[in-house]
C-alpha cells in the first residue's frame, strides 16, 4: 500500500469508523477506492466542524469542485484524499455530476437556515448519503449497481436521517435544525423553538416523527434488500446499524434531543459481520 493510500485509509478510520469497517468487507482490490470515497465524504461533511465561518466553508467546497472538474493530467494536487478521489473517479468511470450535487447539498451544512420540508430533507439525503452508497456500489459492481439505484435512495435516506438524529444535541447547540419545518409545525413546534432548547411535547413529537420517517425508509430498503447481490453488500452495510440505533432512540429513557444513542463496539461489529456474511433476509 502506498503512503497516500495509508493516509486516506487512516482518514476514514479516524473520522468514520463504521464505514471504515464496512470497507474491509469489500474485495481487497476495491478497498482503496471505497476509502477514497469515504474520506472525501468525511472531508466535506466535517467542514463546519473545522471552519466556523460559512464563507470560508464555501471556498473549501469550491476547491473540491475545481479539483473534481479539472482534467486528470496525472499531476497531483498535493492533497492525498483529493488525489485518491480523482484516481477513483477516473478508474471506475464515476459520474462527476454526482460529486457536484453532493458538494452543492453540503452548502446547507454551513448555515443555520431551517430545513423547509420533508421533501427537502429527502432531497438532501439523496444527494449525500444515498449518492455515496450508489457511488460505492458502482465501484464494487458497475454492472449490477444501476439496478439498485432506487434501493440506494431509500438506504441513504434511512442512514442519513439516523445520523442526523444522532447529531441532534450537537446541531441544536450550534443553532442548526435539520428537522423539517413542516414536521415541526405539525408537532406544534418551530425551528426557532427547537434550536433554542425547547424540550417540550412539541419537540418530543417532532423527534418521534423523525424516527418514524427514518424507519419508513429503512423498512422500504429492507423490503428489497434480500435481492442485493453479494458484490454490492459492502456499499449497503452501514444500514446494518440503522435499525439498532433507531430502536435504541425509540426505547431509551433519554431523549435524542439531549443524549446521543450509542452502540458498543462489539455490537456494531457483530451487526456488520452478520449482514456481511448473511445479507438481508426477506422482509
Amino acid at each position: 500500500m502506498s503512503e497516500n493510500a495509508k493516509i486516506v485509509m487512516e482518514t476514514v478510520r479516524a473520522a468514520d469508523r463504521d464505514r471504515y469497517v464496512c470497507a474491509l468487507y469489500a474485495p481487497e482490490d476495491k478497498r482503496d477506492a471505497l476509502f477514497s470515497l469515504y474520506a472525501f465524504n468525511a472531508e466535506i461533511s466535517g467542514i463546519r466542524d473545522r471552519i466556523r465561518e460559512a464563507l470560508p466553508g464555501e471556498v473549501r467546497l469550491q476547491w473540491w469542485r475545481d479539483v473534481i472538474a479539472a482534467e486528470d493530467t496525472g499531476a497531483g494536487t498535493g492533497h492525498p484524499v483529493a488525489d485518491a478521489l480523482k484516481a477513483t473517479i477516473s478508474t471506475h468511470h464515476l459520474p462527476k455530476p454526482a460529486f457536484e450535487n453532493m458538494l452543492e447539498a453540503r452548502i446547507f451544512d454551513l448555515y443555520d437556515d431551517p430545513m423547509p420540508s420533508r421533501t427537502d430533507l429527502e432531497g438532501y439525503c439523496g444527494e449525500t448519503a444515498a449518492a455515496l452508497i450508489q457511488l460505492a456500489a458502482m465501484v464494487l459492481d458497475p454492472v449490477a449497481a444501476p439496478q439498485f439505484a432506487e434501493l440506494a435512495g431509500r438506504a441513504g435516506c434511512a442512514q442519513a436521517m439516523t445520523g442526523l438524529l444522532l447529531l441532534l444535541p450537537l446541531h441544536r447547540k450550534r443553532g442548526q435544525c435539520f428537522v423539517p419545518a413542516d414536521i415541526l409545525a405539525a408537532a406544534g413546534s418551530s425551528s426557532e423553538e427547537f434550536v433554542a432548547g425547547d424540550d417540550g411535547p412539541g419537540a418530543q413529537r417532532a423527534v418521534a416523527a423523525m424516527i418514524a420517517l427514518a424507519q419508513e425508509h429503512l423498512a422500504a430498503f429492507e423490503q428489497g434488500a434480500s435481492a442485493l447481490p453479494v458484490s454490492l453488500r459492502p456499499a449497503f452495510l452501514p444500514l446494518a446499524l440503522s435499525r439498532a440505533y433507531l430502536g435504541k432512540m425509540e426505547s431509551s429513557r433519554q431523549s435524542p434531543l439531549n443524549d446521543t444513542a450509542r452502540l458498543s463496539a462489539w455490537r456494531r461489529h457483530w451487526l456488520l459481520l452478520r449482514r456481511a456474511t448473511r445479507g438481508w433476509p426477506d422482509a
